[in-house]
C-alpha cells in the first residue's frame, strides 16, 4: 500500500483532534485524513457538542435514526443558511436576487435536498419519473461511448490526469445530456458547481463566497435562457428532466420559477461533484491498496459472462463508496425534543451527520478500516437513506461501473506519476488532480 496517498495519523494526534474537533477551523492533517479522528469519537465522543453549540454524531445506528425521522429532523435550511450567506453585501444591490436574497441563500435553500415536504415531494417526484429504470438503462449505450471517447484521449497522450481528463468529464456530460445542455455550452458548468458546492463546507473565505454567489447568479442567468428554449422546443419528458420539470409545472405540479431554475442548479451541482469523487477515489484507492487491484482484476478476467462482471463491479463500486465517501457530511435541524438512541437533543438542535464515519463504524462493517471490494451487504450511508436517499443513486452507480471498469481494462498498468492533490474540503472528498501515466 501506497502510504504517500493517504498520510498516517498517530492515535494521540487523533485523540487531540477528535477532543478539539471544530468544522469551521480543521487542520491540514484532518483534512488529509480525517478517519482515525472519526474512530476516536466514535469510541469516546460518538454525540459530540460542538463549540457552536451543534451536535456531531459518527456512529452508525444514530445516523440511521436520524434519517428515519423527517418529520422531527429537518432538511430546511433557512435557519442554519441565514446569518451564513444572507447578509451584506451579498443580500443588497448588485448582488441580490430579485426576491432580495443572497445568491447562495436563495439556491441552498430552494432546492431539493435542502427542504422538507410539500417541496420536496412535488419536486423528487418529477425528477424521479425522468430516472426510471428503464431511462438509465438507455443511458448505457452513449455512456460506454462518452467513456471510450476519454479513454481514446488517454491512450493518444500516453496518460493524463485521473480527474480533469476522465472523471470529471463523465457527470458533466450525463447530467447535461439528462437537462440537454447543448455540448457547445457545458465548459462553464464544472467551475460553478465547485464553486457553489464549496460554499456548503463549514468554514468559508470571503473570496470563496464571493466566488459561490457570482457562480449562482452566472448559472441562473444561463438557466433562464436555456428554459425558454426549452420551452418553445419541447425535449422527451421522458429523459429530459429540465422538460419534464416544465411540463409538470404546467400541468398544475405547480413549480415557481425560483424553484424551477434553482432545482436545474441543484441537479446539475449533484450530479458532478459526488460522481466525480466517486470514480477519481475509486481509481487512486485502487493505487493505494494494490493487493486489491490485483484481485479486482483478476475476478474481472475471470468472471464468464459480462452479468458476472457487472456484478464484481457493483460491490466494488459500493465498497468504494462506503471507503471513501464522496459526501461526508450531512446536516439535519431537530424541530422539536427528542431523543436520538437514548441521547437528549433540544428543539432546534442543529445535527450534522457524519457520513464518512458511520461508513466504517465496526458495529456494522468487518475489519472497517479495510478496503475489501469483495464485501457483501454493504450497508453504506453514502447516499443518505430515508426520503432524502439520493435520487440519481442508480444512475450514479451505473457511471461508476462503467467508468471504473472500462478504465481498467483499458489501461491494467496505469500508475500515478505525482502524489494526487486532494480538494482539501470536509464535506465533499476527493481530489483535484491526479497525474498518471498509462505504462
Amino acid at each position: 500500500m501506497n502510504a504517500h496517498i493517504t498520510p498516517p495519523l498517530s492515535a494521540e494526534r487523533a485523540r487531540e483532534l477528535a477532543q478539539n474537533l471544530d468544522l469551521r477551523a480543521l487542520p491540514r492533517d484532518f483534512l488529509d485524513n480525517p478517519y482515525p479522528v472519526y474512530a476516536a469519537l466514535r469510541e469516546a465522543e460518538p454525540f459530540k457538542r460542538m463549540p457552536d453549540g451543534s451536535y456531531f454524531l459518527t456512529r452508525h445506528a444514530d445516523l440511521v435514526a436520524v434519517y428515519r425521522d423527517a418529520k422531527v429532523f429537518s432538511s430546511d435550511k433557512q435557519v442554519e443558511f441565514g446569518p451564513k450567506y444572507n447578509h451584506a453585501p451579498f443580500n443588497q444591490p448588485p448582488f441580490a436576487t430579485a426576491s432580495g436574497m443572497a445568491p447562495l441563500f436563495e439556491h441552498h435553500t430552494s432546492s431539493l435536498v435542502f427542504n422538507d415536504p410539500p417541496l420536496h415531494t412535488r419536486v423528487r417526484r418529477l425528477i424521479m419519473g425522468a430516472l426510471t429504470r428503464r431511462a438509465i438503462e438507455a443511458m448505457e449505450p452513449g455512456l460506454v461511448q462518452l467513456v471510450d471517447s476519454l479513454l481514446d484521449k488517454i491512450e493518444a497522450q500516453g496518460g493524463g490526469d485521473l480527474i480533469e481528463d476522465f472523471a470529471s468529464a463523465i457527470p458533466v456530460e450525463i447530467i447535461g445530456n439528462l437537462l440537454g445542455v447543448p455540448h457547445a455550452e457545458r465548459e462553464p458548468l464544472r467551475g460553478w458547481s465547485l464553486a457553489i458546492l464549496g460554499a456548503l463546507e463549514p468554514s468559508l473565505t470571503p473570496e470563496q463566497e464571493a466566488l459561490g454567489n457570482r457562480s449562482v447568479t452566472e448559472f441562473l442567468a444561463y438557466l433562464r435562457k436555456l428554459v425558454a428554449d426549452r420551452r418553445l422546443q419541447p425535449g422527451d419528458p421522458e429523459h429530459d428532466v429540465l422538460t419534464r420539470l416544465i411540463q409538470g409545472e404546467e400541468n398544475g405540479d405547480a413549480l415557481s420559477e425560483v424553484e424551477l431554475l434553482q432545482n436545474c442548479v441543484f441537479l446539475l451541482n449533484a450530479g458532478h461533484e459526488t460522481t466525480t469523487n466517486l470514480i477519481g477515489n475509486a481509481l487512486i484507492s485502487l493505487q493505494e491498496w494494490s493487493e486489491q487491484r490485483k484481485q479486482l482484476q483478476a475476478d474481472l478476467t475471470q468472471a464468464g459472462t459480462e452479468e458476472e462482471r457487472q456484478q464484481i463491479l457493483g460491490l466494488a463500486v459500493d465498497e468504494f463508496l462506503r471507503f471513501e465517501s464522496s459526501n461526508q457530511l450531512s446536516n439535519r435541524r431537530a424541530v422539536q425534543a427528542t431523543q436520538v438512541n437514548g441521547m437528549d437533543l433540544p428543539a432546534g438542535a442543529l445535527v450534522t451527520l457524519c457520513i464518512g464515519a458511520a461508513n466504517r463504524d465496526p458495529a456494522v462493517y468487518d475489519n472497517p478500516e479495510q478496503l475489501n471490494l469483495r464485501r457483501t451487504g454493504n450497508k453504506h450511508l453514502a447516499f443518505g437513506f430515508g426520503v432524502h436517499q439520493c435520487a440519481g443513486l442508480s444512475l450514479a452507480r451505473l457511471e461508476g461501473r462503467i467508468a471504473i471498469g472500462r478504465f481498467l481494462q483499458r489501461f491494467p498498468d496505469y500508475q500515478l506519476t505525482q502524489t494526487p492533490m486532494r480538494g482539501g474540503r470536509a464535506r465533499f472528498r476527493g481530489f483535484l488532480h491526479a497525474p498518471f501515466s498509462i505504462q
